[in-house]
């Protein structure tokens, strides 16, 4: 039996929750630039799919794969007209190459950790580090950015990228002068070195049906490095890049 002046347990229950919605719209609003709206939308940004239990298409509406597709049309679509912009005399080419070095999954990996995203994904316990570190940090960044389009408009999801992920993070101006076939580089130096070199791919089926690929690089059938992409030359490619910076080439 509560004593008088003595808070109900009700009551208590509610007090903690709601200063846990205001240390989560904090963390937003510090992350993006702006105090969100509908707070419900950013939650779902960072319930990973392993979270719902119950397999079935009104459960599966409650984690951020949703937002997540929809993130990454505006992110690539925010990023393809800054490189646009940038760079007035440069050919279509040139532009994609750039534009998927910067969105690849490696990069909004990367991206997720730096702003501190791997913090606020509510995922199953369970889930692997290895699977951890593969994708879900950068799928909700994705889905983030997803949410924000859809609280704020596209002028404010366009802001949040720029002045938030790509100026401070991305050497962009580094990407271009580096090379971009790592692939070609790390045959060159093993042939120069004698070694055996090849590569193991894998697939994993994400949603809608698209696959994401992993490749990881065997010198003389020594595991060196492992990539990610959406393709199996991105894969490789990235898995190549990671290669060269492993072996100090």
């Amino acid at each position: 039996m509560t004593r008088p002046g003595q808070p109900l347990p009700l009551f208590g229950f509610f007090r903690r929750l709601l200063g846990q919605d205001r240390v989560f719209r904090q963390a937003i609003a510090t992350v993006t630039g702006r105090a969100p709206d509908n707070i419900r939308l950013y939650q779902l940004a960072f319930t990973h799919s392993s979270l719902v239990r119950q397999q079935n298409d009104k459960s599966r509406n409650q984690s951020n794969e949703r937002l997540e597709f929809l993130g990454d049309a505006v992110l690539g679509t925010v990023v393809a007209e800054y490189l646009f912009r940038k760079y007035p005399y440069e050919q279509e080419g040139f532009l994609t190459e750039l534009r998927s070095r910067i969105v690849n999954r490696e990069s909004l990996n990367a991206l997720a950790l730096k702003i501190g995203l791997d913090k606020l994904v509510q995922l199953d316990p369970t889930q692997s580090r290895a699977a951890r570190s593969r994708s879900v940090n950068g799928n909700a960044l994705e889905a983030l950015v997803g949410a924000v389009y859809l609280d704020q408009g596209y002028k404010a999801a366009r802001k949040f990228v720029l002045a938030r992920l790509i100026k401070p993070y991305v050497d962009v101006k580094s990407l271009t002068t580096t090379t971009a076939n790592f692939k070609s580089k790390l045959i060159e130096w093993t042939q120069r070195q004698g070694k055996h070199l090849r590569y193991e791919l894998a697939g994993e089926p994400q949603m809608g049906g698209v696959m994401e690929f992993s490749a990881t690089v065997f010198v003389d059938d020594e595991a060196v490095a492992t990539g990610m992409g959406l393709s199996k030359k991105q894969a490789e490619q990235t898995a190549a890049e990671r290669a060269l910076t492993a072996l100090g080439v």
